[in-house]
């Protein structure tokens, strides 16, 4: 008889998973056998339908949410939100309370899930509100479903929400995301009724898919590193003399270790309900991505931001560092976040998924004109949903795509929208196969148009695929930017069919007039070639098309009077809310940024120079000693030269670094435009200075762990 244990693992896997997914998350059976079933049937409505939460059934989903929670060994709840600190924010309170004769009981009342009031006055609200102003809100988001997270013996029921200020605005991530689904939502069933496509369907939703790549190193080596520690990142290091240069890591063979690293990771995800679907090796040494199912925008927003922690938390107890930073190590690939959006209708159909011929195939380039037309109109927004310090490091090196916004959309997809260009329809050509010569193996599927892996905005079949994310974001706010445009240009075009409609009666004729304009009007934003080459960045700045290397660059984008507008005029956000954000940003940046140059200055003065300094008396006093029996040492001279040399530049440099700290802008605008232009260069020139340090002193003197340490076992 077979060996059947690989097969029985399968099977008890599979049942132990299906047991286990999503056990400490309040949705599905959960929620069902423990409200009556009107509740059920109001509380789906919301969360399928849109429709507003009835109030009348609050203290039943609050008192059985908490029932849930006790069951599964919570004392404590919070509201779960996502501040504009990049992170979440949780306080716990206790379900702990005492009745009217004394005695202890549990309570959660529908009112407590609702609306809770943290203090608002340590965080981010670019100006909003005054620091001794504290009073913030949350707002239970019942679209999103309620989870317990796991902190040794300890556990607490999280409910997701919105943070406001006591004013009404927006002083979180999760808000405009919200509004802005819901924003796109009605543009796109004025489309579908255009169509005749709207019968059934209730509203549109955006999807996500967000694939995460991160860095696992040593957690002792780590610990050396205080750049690691403090930024995330290493502001020096000397490149390692192998890197991906072999390609040999990607999709190679996962070390033991890791994969029991990402085993633990994936338990505790299907835990929390996310659905983990795929692992592998990436380009650089030490590098690693973690792909989930697809899922709406919101949630994916909420279990992107869960995922992360789960990886900093679950490294930590496997003796790993977890760096999510977008640029940890120079010289290597960096890290995104490869945010896969589409959008699709409540009775479950892509909207980008192309049709076959007739008005499906011309519904379909609606929505794809309009993604197209949102993205040349509104490039520089786009980029700049993305500007961070971090990101300004990775974009345009080693597998990221470069910091000019361009949509790629393949041969196939080209020549259709070429056909609609010259007024003319055409039909998707039929998939081809590819015969591999041997009668072994099946003919494969050839899909209908590349992949470029090079591109920002890339189209891949029944998606866009938006690169540039960094591997730190909350992709709540770039993707609140890609539906508040793309709103706006379905709005757009929605009215301009509807006036040709009225015009001539055929929505056929409407559309290919329409989509075509906006073919010939925006086409300039459509580039299906190498975003790495030098020819694209000059035949860019020919188009015209916005060049923002910088945050400093990029975020200004967002001071326009033509944004504030459109934010406020779809209901995303108003122009208070905007401007505060955008500071909010140019502040994070500058504190990073000054986190940055300030652990440089330790470093430097606390191990690179002394490093420097105890080579040079070494060297000095083999020379000297060499010298004096009579021997010519003319090497070890001019290693000591160029030593002192360094150090000496080194140590001017940094002195230079000091006093542009020590003169801030007065504005954030003007003081990250000072960050940009002379800080970071002079940190570029010291870093410069230790690496070349690092590459001629004895490994027993150099004090840190380098990327040969740190990316090779």
């Amino acid at each position: 008889m077979p060996d059947n244990s690989a097969e029985r693992w399968v099977r008890d896997a599979a049942s132990q998973f299906g047991d286990r997914y999503g056990i400490l998350t309040f949705t599905g059976e959960n929620v069902r056998r423990r409200l009556s079933p009107s509740a059920v049937q109001r509380l789906e409505s919301t969360l399928q339908q849109g429709e507003r939460l009835d109030p009348r059934i609050a203290d039943e989903v609050a008192n059985a949410m908490k029932d849930w929670a006790i069951d599964n060994g919570c004392t404590h709840y919070c509201h779960w939100f996502q501040p504009l600190t990049g992170s979440t924010a949780e306080k716990h309170d206790s379900f702990l309370s005492i009745d009217s004769n004394g005695q202890p009981i549990t309570e959660f009342s529908g009112d407590q899930l609702i609306q809770a009031e943290p203090d608002a006055s340590s965080f981010p609200s670019g100006g909003i509100r005054d620091t001794w102003e504290a009073r913030g809100y949350t707002a239970w988001d019942p679209t999103s479903p309620a989870f317990i997270v796991r902190n040794g013996v300890e556990r607490t029921l999280c409910i997701p929400t919105c943070f406001v200020s006591w004013t009404g605005e927006s002083l979180d991530q999760k808000t405009p995301l919200l509004r802005s689904d819901e924003a796109l939502s009605r543009q796109a069933m004025r489309v579908l009724r255009l169509f005749g496509s709207a019968d059934g369907v209730v509203n549109v939703t955006t999807t996500l898919g967000v694939e995460q790549e991160y860095f696992l190193i040593d957690e002792d080596l780590a610990a050396m590193r205080p750049d690691l520690l403090l930024c995330g990142r290493t502001i020096i290091g000397a490149d390692s003399p192998k890197g991906h240069q072999l390609d040999d890591h990607y999709f190679g063979s996962i070390p033991q270790h890791v994969q029991a690293y990402m085993a633990d990771v994936e338990q505790r995800l299907f835990e929390l309900g996310i659905p983990a679907k795929t692992r592998h090796n990436e380009v650089a040494p030490r590098q690693f991505e973690i792909a989930p199912l697809f899922e709406r925008s919101n949630v994916a927003s909420d279990h992107q931001m869960l995922t992360m922690s789960v990886l900093e938390k679950v490294a930590r107890r496997h003796g790993m560092r977890c760096l999510l930073h977008e640029k940890p190590f120079r010289g290597i690939n960096g890290t995104g976040k490869h945010n896969n959006w589409s959008m699709t209708t409540d009775t479950g159909h892509n909207l980008l998924s192309p049709g076959k011929s007739g008005e499906s195939n011309l519904q379909f380039l609606t929505f794809v004109c309009a993604v197209i037309r949102a993205i040349d109109l509104h490039a520089d927004i786009m980029r700049a949903s993305v500007a961070n310090a971090g990101n300004d490091h990775r974009l345009g090196a080693n597998e990221a795509p470069p910091a000019i916004l361009s949509v790629y959309t393949g041969d196939e997809l080209g020549r259709v929208l070429d056909k609609l260009a010259a007024g003319e329809t055409s039909d998707f050509e039929a998939k081809s196969r590819i015969d591999l010569g041997t009668t072994a193996v099946p003919h494969l599927q050839r899909h209908a148009g590349d992949r470029n892996r090079t591109s920002p905005f890339a189209f891949i079949g029944n998606r866009f695929e938006f690169r540039a994310v960094g591997g730190t974001a909350c992709v709540a706010w770039p993707n609140a930017v890609i539906n508040t445009i793309i709103a706006e240009s379905l709005d757009w075009i929605a009215s301009e069919m509807e006036g040709h409609v009225d015009a001539n009666g055929s929505i056929e004729a409407a559309a290919v007039e329409v989509l075509g304009d906006v073919v010939r009007e925006h086409r300039r934003v459509i580039f299906n070639g190498d975003n790495y080459s030098a020819d694209w960045h000059e035949e860019a700045a020919r188009r015209c098309l916005p060049i923002l290397r910088g945050t400093a660059d990029a975020l200004l984008a967002f001071r326009s009077d033509d944004v504030r507008q459109m934010f406020q005029k779809y209901g995303v956000l108003s122009a208070t809310e905007v401007d505060a954000r955008v500071d909010v940003l140019f502040e994070t940046y500058n504190h990073v940024m000054g986190i940055e140059a300030r652990t440089l200055l330790q470093m430097v003065e606390t191990l690179v120079l002394p490093a420097a300094v105890r080579y040079q008396t070494e060297l000095a006093s083999s020379l000297a000693a060499t010298e004096a029996v009579g021997v010519q040492c003319p090497a070890t001279g001019g290693r000591l030269h160029d030593l002192v040399d360094t150090a000496t530049r080194l140590e001017t440099t940094i002195g230079e670094i000091r006093d542009a700290i020590a003169h801030e802008g007065e504005t954030p605008d003007v003081h990250a435009r000072c960050i940009q232009d002379r800080i970071i260069p002079l940190m570029e020139k010291a870093r410069e200075c230790c690496d070349s340090i690092e590459s001629s002193v004895p490994a027993d003197i150099w004090p840190l762990p380098t990327y040969t340490d740190m990316l090779f076992d």
